[in-house]
């Protein structure tokens, strides 16, 4: 099973503070948590670690920073012949300060222009291709190239190229934030048809793929056996909650290349983006896939998901088969 990552890299530092620092004060701290992040990074490097035959297809600096991500990569064996390296720009940054009590997290990303990639010589064909929809260009290729591969996005952000990438996909994973702005609602907890009104407007407007929304320390909004259903979070003691999306993302393509139903792949996800949050550091916090496999079991009651790992075939009757345009992708 051949999994291709397409997307952003970075490289994070990390540290632990008591509370937002005031302005113009110093701080000296002791240790500093170094690794690599990113969203497409984050989710290649937990298919690599988990035993999948994962590509990725991004773009580093030719810098320290840069060099430390392609080792981490090929200490997973990711296979690292479509990793690019550019001269023009540094590799993306990223600050991260974790707040000791709370576990949550400010970013501060240095990135100067996005890098697209150049190489699209694919000298092999993926059974399922994960974008996290910062390089439209090198995604339309791949879709287009690839039109029998299940396509999934990370749908984070609110562009107009993620937008129009979202109609040619079998899977939108998407962030609550994606979610209440394109559906113009806004969720409440305490009001459980805010969830399904929000579920029912995406899926008006994606009707050909399946939908997952993360829903943070609440779990997952998604749908089986034609019910509209959330998937419990995972309760921990959070450390760092840097990068659990990321990882949600990477367990959730790793239980589709396993061929397992839409209800093991949540769940699996969801355990894997929980227990990352106990560990500080994105990359440092992917866990092992036996501690998601014991976890999986405790919850179903002793069984584990099978693992049969056929040859996938897309598994959508609906799948958009339309080439994606390869212009700006502006709607």
């Amino acid at each position: 099973m051949k999994v291709l990552c397409i997307g952003h890299s970075s490289y994070d530092i990390s540290l632990e503070i008591d509370a937002y620092p005031a302005e113009n004060t110093k701080h000296r701290f002791n240790n500093s948590i170094r690794c690599g992040g990113g969203p497409a990074g984050n989710a290649a490097y937990l298919l690599g670690k988990w035993g999948i035959d994962t590509t990725l297809a991004t773009v580093v600096g030719a810098d320290d920073f840069g060099e430390k991500l392609k080792k981490e990569y090929t200490e997973v064996n990711i296979n690292p012949n479509f990793i690019e390296t550019s001269f023009d720009q540094n590799t993306s940054l990223s600050f991260v300060m974790v707040n000791k009590t709370t576990g949550a997290r400010t970013v501060f990303n240095v990135q100067g222009e996005f890098i697209p990639l150049k190489k699209f010589n694919y000298d092999f064909v993926p059974d399922i291709i994960f974008t996290d929809g910062h390089d439209y260009g090198a995604s339309t290729n791949a879709i287009n190239k690839f039109p029998n591969a299940i396509k999934v996005i990370d749908a984070g952000r609110i562009t107009n190229e993620l937008l129009e990438l979202c109609k040619y996909m079998n899977y939108i994973v998407c962030s609550k934030g994606f979610a209440e702005t394109v559906s113009g609602i806004k969720i409440d907890y305490n009001n459980p048809n805010t969830l399904v009104n929000i579920y029912t407007s995406l899926m008006s407007k994606y009707p050909n793929a399946e939908i997952v929304v993360t829903l943070e320390e609440h779990g997952a909004l998604y749908k089986a056996d034609n019910q509209i259903k959330i998937m419990p979070g995972l309760k921990v003691e959070p450390k760092d909650t840097t990068g659990a999306g990321d990882i949600f993302h990477g367990a959730f393509v790793y239980s589709l290349a396993n061929n397992f139903p839409l209800e093991k792949a949540v769940t699996l996800a969801n355990i894997a983006g929980g227990l990352s949050c106990k560990t500080i550091g994105s990359r440092l916090s992917v866990p092992e896939l036996s501690s998601v496999l014991e976890e999986y079991a405790n919850k179903v009651g002793g069984q584990q998901p099978n693992n049969p790992n056929p040859p996938v075939n897309n598994p959508m009757p609906n799948s958009p088969t339309n080439q994606v345009p390869t212009n700006n992708g502006q709607a």
